[in-house]
C-alpha cells in the first residue's frame, strides 16, 4: 500500500533498537480515515476466503482489526493480555513474547467467542518476529478454528517473522514491508 509507505516515511520515526514509532497515525493517535482505508485494503485481499471472524491482540492491533472487520462485516475478537473479572475460567490461552516491550504476556480469549465453525483472519498492526501471530494461531488451533491467513499493517521484513510463516505455508499479507531501517533510513521491500 503505497499510501502507507508514504505515511511511514513522513510521520514515522526510527528509534534505537529497530523500533518504528508510528504513534501519530496508528498506535497512540489514530488517523481514522486512513486506518479505515487500510481495513478496506485488507478486506479486498481476503474477500474470497469466507472469513467469519477477525482475531487480534490488544491493544494496538484493535484499530486495524476493527477497520478490516467493518469492511468485511464480521466480528472482531481480541485476545486480552490480562484476565479480568468479567472473563470466566473457560479460555484459550497462549504465551507471546513482545519484541517492542521485551516481555512475555499470556494472551487469552474466552471460549464463547471462537469455535471450530470459524474461519479466522489474524490481524495486527506490526509483524516483527511473528510471535503474536504464532500465539493467535495457537489459540485458533485450541478452538479448532481455521486460520485463513494474517494481515498486518507494517511488517519488519528484516526480522523474518513473516518470511518464516510464509515458508511454513501460512498466508501473510502486509500492507507495507520494511526491508531495512539502517541509520534512520527506511527502505521498503519491492
Amino acid at each position: 500500500m503505497v499510501e502507507l509507505e508514504k505515511k511511514i516515511v513522513s510521520e514515522g520515526e526510527v528509534l534505537p533498537g529497530n523500533v518504528l514509532k508510528v504513534g501519530s497515525f496508528l498506535n497512540q493517535m489514530i488517523d481514522v480515515d486512513f486506518v479505515m482505508k487500510m481495513g478496506k485494503e485488507i478486506a479486498d485481499l481476503f474477500s474470497a476466503d469466507g472469513v467469519t471472524k477477525i482475531l487480534t491482540v490488544e491493544s494496538s492491533g484493535i484499530a486495524v482489526a476493527f477497520s478490516a472487520g467493518a469492511s468485511m462485516h464480521v466480528p472482531v475478537v481480541f485476545a486480552k493480555k490480562n484476565k479480568t473479572s468479567n472473563i470466566n475460567s473457560s479460555c484459550y490461552s497462549s504465551v507471546v513474547h513482545s519484541f517492542t516491550h521485551g516481555n512475555d504476556s499470556v494472551i487469552i480469549v474466552s471460549k464463547d467467542y471462537l469455535s471450530s465453525d470459524d474461519r479466522v483472519l489474524l490481524v495486527d498492526d506490526f509483524l516483527a518476529n511473528g510471535n503474536a501471530l504464532r500465539g493467535l494461531l495457537d489459540i485458533c488451533g485450541q478452538a479448532g478454528a481455521y486460520a485463513v491467513g494474517a494481515a498486518c499493517a507494517i511488517e519488519k521484513g528484516f526480522q523474518k517473522g513473516g518470511d518464516s510463516l510464509r515458508a511454513e505455508g501460512f498466508r501473510v499479507e502486509s500492507l507495507a514491508i520494511i526491508e531495512s531501517m539502517d541509520d534512520g533510513r527506511i527502505v521498503f521491500r519491492r
